[in-house]
């Protein structure tokens, strides 16, 4: 329990830390962002009107506060700010029309639309998820079946092709390899593959409005996969190539156990231990990395919204992008290491 603890307090200080960050950071940026808001043509008025509303006619130090206090599922809120931020389960009162509230954090409106920032991002966090978790199951399956193949075919043409293949999908970053697949199976063999080069998880047509197209997952999985399915390929291989050379496996082989046997029941158990700490490892990266990949194929989801308002200065959805993306990793990093801490006893101590 004092592990867990620790973990955890450490986790909410790595999140303080990246909140901070991105708060002053988008904070002393050029550009004003009520003019970013109404628009160049807008007039000096509404400027100072905007100003007030998203309370840039305060010091640093006020808004930084307020910040936080958004941000934190425990915090103080007021009446006077309830057409922009929930109240919440209010606990106790502090004043007037002040409260200590249960609430879920607020991210605060876009510049561009108005919208909440959270359910922009919740749009299209479904998106994200169904792509990383796509792309990990078919870098998972593929390199621990190339791994294997790879080690039990040792010094022959598929284990030289297997290495060659993973060297170079170590080597090709995610965006690269994007371009290369869009533009090869999305363009070029576009009528042999059907596949197009943009698109997302939903597609709208006139005659059956939204529906499910899973054929736009395809390319976009394989070009986020590529790097894991290179690196869980080396590792197999180098794994069971090692536990295939201790004593008990010799001594399974000694008892009459068939190879089929020794391979599934006894080294590759064993072998997959460093393959599932890099699998967890990656999952968090992809979930959180796959801005590129999302951006090329027009897929919707955290990363193609998160260009989108880079490119439109839109700060608070930027802002709330960046924050859920370190929140991603955090809750993985967590749950990794609450699993180390239940198989083995010695990190607890």
């Amino acid at each position: 329990m004092k592990y867990l603890l620790h973990r955890l307090l450490y986790s909410l200080i790595v999140l303080w830390g990246v909140a901070t960050l991105v708060f002053f950071l988008f904070n002393v940026l050029p550009g004003d962002p009520a003019r970013l808001t109404l628009g160049q043509r807008s007039d000096l008025a509404s400027i100072e009107a905007t100003k007030k509303a998203l309370h840039l006619d305060r010091p640093l130090g006020t808004r930084y506060g307020l910040y936080l206090n958004d941000l934190s599922p425990i915090g103080i809120t007021s009446t006077k700010r309830s057409a922009e931020a929930p109240d919440g389960q209010h606990l106790f009162q502090l004043g007037d029309s002040s409260f200590l509230s249960l609430k879920a954090p607020y991210l605060g409106k876009s510049y561009r639309t108005r919208r909440e920032v959270s359910t922009i991002l919740g749009e299209g966090l479904p998106g994200t998820i169904v792509l990383a978790l796509s792309a990990m199951l078919l870098a998972t399956v593929l390199g621990i079946t190339l791994g294997i193949i790879a080690a039990l075919k040792k010094d022959t043409v598929w284990d030289t092709s297997a290495i060659a293949a993973s060297v170079a999908g170590i080597s090709m970053p995610s965006f690269f390899a994007g371009l290369i697949i869009a533009y090869l199976f999305g363009y070029l063999l576009h009528r042999f593959t059907g596949f197009s080069m943009t698109g997302s998880l939903y597609e709208y047509d006139a005659f059956q409005g939204r529906h499910l197209a899973l054929k736009n997952l395809v390319l976009p999985a394989i070009a986020l996969g590529v790097r894991p399915l290179a690196i869980i390929t080396q590792l197999t291989r180098s794994a069971l190539l090692d536990v295939l050379n201790q004593d008990y496996i010799r001594t399974a082989y000694a008892k009459g156990l068939s190879k089929v046997k020794v391979i599934w029941r006894h080294a590759l158990p064993n072998a997959l231990n460093p393959v599932v700490t890099a699998i967890s490892g990656w999952l968090a990266e992809l979930l959180a990395g796959s801005f590129f990949v999302e951006y090329i194929f027009g897929w919707k989801g955290i990363g193609k919204i998160t260009v989108d308002a880079l490119d439109k200065f839109d700060f608070p959805l930027v802002m709330g992008a960046v924050l859920l993306t370190a929140l991603i990793f955090i809750i993985v990093n967590f749950l990794t290491d609450l699993l180390y801490s239940l198989l083995d006893p010695r990190v607890r101590l």
